[in-house]
């Protein structure tokens, strides 16, 4: 492989990482065996909570990731009602509860056809969106209270896999920049009963497939 003038690389992102992490060990793999640090980027970031696809580029190829990051994505999300989290996911503790005996399989199809399209969607606060120059996040993770605006995105499809409450696992075919945390919150408040994510994996960008993807510890550089 030639590094230096431009590799893609596919990865399944390992739970836990964060996408910076993943990208400073494939750097730092890459450079022991080449004895040279060369660029390397990431196209699509992924929650530490998190698995699935990360397209990495390497040396000149990294000005394709503007390119590599704008294709439609797929996810696999497992969704817990009756409860909700303060970042819609695992990463902050239930801060309130709600009933969900009235929720059905019926309504949860109902409710999720007007997800489906052109919708708005506001994010989630513990995200790096940059609000006056710093992170939502940052200013979440102070207390502080941040107004993020809401962006246009579309949801091409989205479909039940499992129910069986309080859990509900869905496929969501999306355009770039749709957070899936959000999507859950939203989701939670349709059915009058708020949700978090329990689990995300993301299986597709454009046309790179999970089964595309290498495992990090299976990365070994061709000499």
């Amino acid at each position: 492989m030639d590094f230096k003038n431009g590799e893609i690389l596919y990865f399944n992102k390992p739970l836990h990482w964060t996408s910076f992490d993943l990208v400073n060990k494939v750097r730092c793999l890459i450079t022991k065996e080449i004895g040279e640090k060369i660029k390397v980027g990431h196209a699509g970031t992924l929650d530490p909570l998190a698995t699935g696809v990360m397209i990495l580029a390497t040396g000149k190829a990294t000005k394709q990731i503007e390119q590599l990051q704008s294709g439609i994505k797929e996810y696999i999300a497992t969704l817990k009602l009756g409860e909700t989290t303060p970042s819609f996911d695992l990463e902050h503790p239930v801060d309130k509860t709600f009933e969900t005996e009235h929720i059905t399989r019926k309504l949860v199809e109902e409710k999720l056809t007007q997800f489906k399209g052109e919708i708005w969607q506001i994010p989630p606060v513990y995200s790096a969106i940059k609000v006056n120059g710093k992170r939502a996040f940052d200013y979440a993770r102070k207390g502080n209270e941040v107004e993020l605006q809401p962006k246009l995105l579309a949801i091409n499809e989205l479909e039940i896999l499992d129910f069986a409450l309080p859990y509900l696992k869905i496929r969501v075919v999306c355009s770039r920049g749709t957070y899936i945390r959000a999507l859950a919150r939203d989701i939670g408040e349709a059915l009058n009963s708020g949700a978090y994510l329990t689990e995300l994996q993301r299986t597709r960008i454009g046309e790179v497939r999970l089964e595309n993807c290498m495992e990090i510890e299976n990365f070994l550089v061709i000499k």
